[in-house]
């Protein structure tokens, strides 16, 4: 494979041209995006491992492993944004460019997956519940992760793939934050249509698609739920509003993303912002907010650091 690019790096513009506006956004960003977003996530992985009532459910399993890929999300994309706020010209290789673009879309590419097992666990849960731990055995569990590593593996390399075709011999300056399949589209010296509607179908028909089946299949269980009585109806709806919280904030920036015209938005930065660093630190917020067998399994976890803490 020949790719026929002469640019070597890429100029970033970031978030402003105000220094002031820079730090306060590095301090921003530090606290949000390593203290609260990997922290809080890594929290959930660690709460959820050393307790085996939880890590014998397949709905906490899932969960830890959806915070675990937000963690790696974040750990991919806040750091190189973070240090970028700190100097005035922020710059990224080709090479270091097309590692990160790998690792957004392959971490989201299985962050995608897993949120789909997470409403078949929910659909298996509520409308067959007879036969819950006979259909989510360990067994599908596994298969579930290794097709979200898998699907998100193959989602990431075709991008890369095509995006190596791309010759860059033109401007290297990127009017954003961060790099994206759009910023790379805009710099490109050639015709970009085909690609562009590549990227609509590969990432944003994809995200269309998958959005809407997870609203039919939440519509399904809601109905499901007429046969409940108020208690029973009253945990589901609790269990299943917090991941339809997290479905929405999770597909529709990335719907607005890339289920459109590869064309810049004035806003398209803000968007972006929420959904690199906010996503991920709402998504451990939104099903720990509620969940009290988690609350309760965080204060057992921190009460036993306290402890090893003391002792030595």
């Amino acid at each position: 494979m020949h790719n026929q690019s002469f640019i070597t790096e890429f100029v970033l513009l970031g978030l402003s041209q105000n220094p002031t506006v820079q730090k306060i956004a590095f301090f921003v960003c530090v606290f949000v995006g390593l203290h609260l977003t990997i922290g809080g996530n890594m929290l959930i992985v660690v709460t959820i491992v050393c307790s085996p009532a939880l890590l014998g459910s397949p709905m906490y399993f899932f969960l830890a492993f959806l915070s675990f890929l937000d963690a790696c999300f974040s750990s991919a994309m806040a750091p190189k944004m973070i240090v970028d706020l700190l100097y005035k010209r922020k710059i990224i290789s080709y090479k270091g460019c097309m590692i990160q673009l790998f690792a957004e879309h392959f971490f989201a590419g299985a962050e995608m997956i897993i949120l789909t097992a997470m409403a078949y666990d929910h659909y298996v849960a509520i409308c067959r519940p007879l036969h819950y731990f006979s259909i989510m055995n360990w067994r599908l569990c596994g298969i579930l992760v290794w097709v979200a590593w898998t699907g998100g593996f193959l989602h990431s390399i075709i991008q890369i793939l095509f995006t190596f075709q791309l010759p860059f011999c033109g401007s290297n300056i990127i009017d954003h934050f961060l790099w994206d399949l759009y910023s790379l589209l805009e710099l490109a010296c050639t015709d970009t249509h085909i690609f562009g509607l590549f990227v609509v179908s590969n990432s944003g028909l994809i995200c269309f698609i998958i959005f809407t089946m997870l609203l039919v299949s939440y519509g399904v269980i809601l109905l499901s739920l007429r046969t409940f009585n108020s208690e029973g109806r009253r945990k589901a709806l609790s269990t299943c509003g917090s991941h339809i919280v997290v479905v929405v904030l999770f597909f529709v920036p990335c719907i607005f993303t890339y289920a459109r015209p590869p064309s810049a938005f004035s806003f398209d930065k803000m968007v972006k912002i929420f959904y690199n660093m906010l996503t991920p630190l709402l998504n451990p917020l939104t099903y720990t907010f509620r969940n009290m067998e988690i609350k309760n399994a965080i204060r057992k976890v921190w009460k036993c650091l306290v402890v090893l803490s003391d002792k030595k």
